[in-house]
């Protein structure tokens, strides 16, 4: 197998155009061609060096050996029937933070095998391709999704990619991911919006707020500045999950509401202490 590779990258923002930088430093690409709908971060992808050139679409696959979809997931799920109605025996790759509809949408797809569903657990609130970094998937987590449904050599091929870039894997089902997702990244991300919704309809009445604002609450909300056009469709997508963990989550809120009322210490503590307990995960 030839594991350098001529790559097309849809969408060169912030996780496409930091992918396309270590697959170059790693040596993984022959070529990479960025395809993205705005001319804005199609130049700005060149000037940057994320991309060797862009092309339309038609182009790209025609031309590569690779397609990644780095893409909101809503166009992800437009685009990727579409995808592999063009292919030969290219590899499809998408970097979505939602499985479940993906694969869904293309089960009886005859090109179903050439498609590889994953996720990488990294991301910062920024977006557009001067947000791509150097090195941002090093000693990250990624998620291969439904891996005995992918041909031998694209889901050994797509393993390769992801050790080379210093990630370790993990493999479940797109329905397991979609739960798991819900935990530990969709709920922070309502949380942070929120938090944020909270505090600037309290800044109306007291413009000193954010004088106070520390580095804590700096990092909490930082979330808040995700881009909407992402985070909307991966919410709606993962609708079910995210309600189930949101409702635990406003349970969770109405205790500590419950002992601010009552004025229950010895509870207030319990619950603190028991949240302590993360310390196990986070190091």
């Amino acid at each position: 197998m030839d594991n350098q590779k001529r790559i097309a990258i849809l969408g060169v923002g912030l996780m496409g155009g930091s992918l396309a930088l270590q697959l170059k430093d790693r040596g993984l690409s022959k070529e990479i061609i960025g395809v993205d709908h705005s001319e804005i971060h199609q130049q700005k992808a060149l000037e940057l060096g994320l991309v060797d050139k862009i092309e339309s679409l038609e182009e790209a696959i025609a031309n590569t050996d690779v397609i990644i979809l780095a893409i909101p997931v809503d166009s992800i799920v437009r685009i990727l029937p579409e995808v592999l109605n063009r292919i030969s025996d290219q590899i499809v790759i998408d970097l979505g933070s939602t499985k479940s509809l993906l694969v869904e949408t293309v089960k009886d797809h005859e090109k179903r095998g050439r498609y590889v569903p994953t996720h990488p657990m990294w991301g910062t609130e920024y977006s557009g391709p001067t947000a791509a970094l150097k090195g941002a998937f090093e000693d990250k987590a990624v998620v291969i999704c439904d891996a005995n449904d992918s041909d031998e050599d694209a889901i050994s091929w797509t393993r390769f990619m992801f050790k080379s870039i210093g990630m370790h894997q993990i493999e479940m089902t797109s329905k397991d991911h979609d739960l798991h997702a819900a935990y530990v990244s969709h709920i922070s991300h309502i949380t942070s919006f929120a938090l944020a919704n909270t505090v600037l309809e309290k800044e109306r009445e007291d413009h000193a707020i954010f004088e106070m604002a520390s580095g804590g609450f700096e990092s909490t909300v930082r979330l808040a500045k995700s881009n909407p056009e992402m985070w909307i469709p991966i919410l709606m997508q993962n609708k079910e999950n995210v309600l189930d963990v949101l409702n635990e989550h406003i349970s969770q809120l109405r205790k500590f509401k419950s002992c601010l009322e009552k004025e229950n210490v010895d509870y207030l503590k319990e619950l603190m202490e028991g949240a302590n307990r993360i310390k196990r995960i986070l190091k």
